[in-house]
């Protein structure tokens, strides 16, 4: 099991806690990880971040594929990889309809043959064996849409990198599947170990199968990201992150279309999660958030003293998990993590 640490993205003002980053690299965690949603992105803190260690490797979770052509996240990892003495993790995903319309102003679209796609275009630019061509439903390169100049030329990146690892962000079971086949990665939100292998594991399997090339557990890393809250109150601890879930669960996403709601309706809540939703939507945050189930909550994090936590991690050791993202925002839980590291 290897452990790293998620710092996400900002709030209203962006700042990177670096000291509590540097210790989690003198202790020997493995891995540091940004996010990006509709405000910070995850690359600049992660360059940051990368040019003040020295050992941990630097990820992104994720980067958002509608936002960057295959080609522009490809220069960036392997500038990045290079820079950080080939640190770098690429962990990109599709976000959702609100934000890739909302923000971004692109269709959503088939989020998941787009995926595809990308990352068969980020390979090909990575391996640098022939001047880059494709042609799909989302990609054309050279460009031949109408409007195109016609001047467009098959290029091979200046820049020579290797193949760097890649990680896709899924929780339904058709894309996760796909993700088994694709990619290197897998970066699942709110990942239960007590529920989600049930639901995941046949769908996992089934992705390797289709990749045909013996694919199994040992060649494909799956980075979880459990929030750890270090504290003798396990209810506040637990209600600290409540609001978190409320949100995800009830207002990311409209009826009907809320992927983390359909993931807590996989896991068993299934009435608490139309309550849930209902209250949020209709402008009741409070009442969502005090619907959040406190088991829920603890299933999908690590939160109470240190035994607590060490008891709860020896469920996650036991199961197909191999990194643990860990969300962070107290200093003192990095020596915990390094502790449970060893």
């Amino acid at each position: 099991m290897k452990i790293g640490i998620n710092v996400g993205y900002s709030g209203s003002t962006m700042s990177v806690n670096i000291d509590m980053i540097k210790q989690a690299d003198e202790l020997g965690l493995d891995s540091v990880w940004t996010a990006e949603a509709y405000g910070s992105d995850a690359v600049t803190p992660l360059a940051w971040i990368a040019g003040q260690t020295k050992q941990i490797k630097v990820g992104t979770a994720i980067m958002q594929i509608p936002a960057r052509t295959p080609a522009m996240t490809a220069m960036t990892a392997t500038t990045l990889d290079q820079l950080s003495g080939g640190r770098f993790l690429l962990g990109v995903g599709a976000s959702g309809p609100q934000v890739v319309e909302g923000w971004h102003g692109v269709a959503y679209g088939k989020p998941m043959k787009r995926t595809r796609e990308y990352i068969e275009i980020l390979r090909k630019i990575f391996a640098r064996e022939a001047p880059l061509t494709y042609e799909g439903p989302h990609y054309q390169i050279p460009y031949q849409g109408a409007d195109a100049s016609g001047l467009g030329k098959p290029l091979k990146s200046i820049l020579h990198g290797r193949q760097i690892p890649i990680y896709v962000a899924a929780i339904g079971p058709k894309s996760v599947q796909q993700t088994a086949e694709i990619a290197d990665g897998w970066l699942p939100i709110f990942f239960s170990p007590e529920r989600a292998l049930p639901i995941y594991q046949e769908r996992i399997e089934a992705g390797f199968a289709k990749a045909g090339n013996g694919k199994g557990y040992g060649e494909f890393d799956i980075a979880v990201n459990p929030t750890v809250i270090l504290g003798d109150d396990v209810q506040a601890g637990i209600d600290m992150l409540k609001p978190m879930l409320a949100l995800y669960v009830g207002g990311m996403g409209a009826r009907g279309k809320n992927f983390y709601n359909d993931l807590a309706c996989r896991y068993g809540f299934e009435g608490e999660a139309k309550t849930i939703q209902d209250l949020y939507l209709d402008g009741k945050k409070k009442e969502a958030i005090a619907a959040v189930p406190n088991d829920l909550v603890d299933e999908v994090a690590l939160i109470g003293p240190v035994e607590r936590i060490r008891d709860r991690f020896a469920i996650w050791k036991e199961s197909p998990v191999t990194t643990m993202i860990c969300g962070v925002v107290q200093p003192d839980v990095i020596p915990v993590l390094a502790e449970l590291n060893g």
